[in-house]
């Protein structure tokens, strides 16, 4: 066996878990905070200790936004506002604990083909990132590391 192919097996050895939780906290933190920007009176960075635990609302320039950036057809601007506020924190939050892992990704996967597909069409680099990650949280699971796994391993012994 080469150097060559004792690399590639050393690599192999990453495990499943950790690759997870690197993705589930770094599509979490884009999402959540796009989400952030969205509202006003809570304020939550963990990474940048910035806190203010209010009770949110949505911020002007959020509506602003969808209403002459983003502009998406067959919806209000104050309601997809509220919707993609809502999304930004929930679905990140749960990814982050590893909660309902493959259906928030899921969920985040569609409003990523939305924000491609009508808001910016010339992204699809970032977007493909975004999506690759959802993607394969989607199919092979949040890892040991997780609310998901916790509970599977509990139903799977009170059977």
């Amino acid at each position: 066996m080469g150097w060559l192919d004792k690399a590639v097996a050393l690599l192999t050895l990453i495990p499943h878990s950790l690759i997870a939780f690197v993705g589930r906290f770094s599509i979490a933190a884009v999402f959540w905070s796009s989400g952030q920007t969205k509202v006003e009176g809570f304020a939550l960075n963990i990474v940048a200790g910035e806190f203010s635990l209010g009770w949110p609302r949505l911020s002007e320039s959020a509506v602003s936004l969808f209403e002459y950036e983003y502009q998406l057809p067959l919806i209000a601007p104050g309601l997809a506002a509220l919707m993609a506020a809502f999304a930004e924190h929930l679905f990140p939050a749960l990814l982050l604990i590893g909660l309902a892992t493959r259906f928030s990704a899921l969920a985040l996967l569609i409003m990523t083909l939305v924000i491609q597909l009508l808001v910016y069409p010339g992204a699809y680099a970032t977007h493909g990132t975004w999506a690759a990650v959802l993607l394969y949280l989607m199919a092979a699971g949040p890892g040991k590391l997780s609310v998901d796994h916790l509970l599977a391993k509990r139903w799977r012994h009170d059977d």
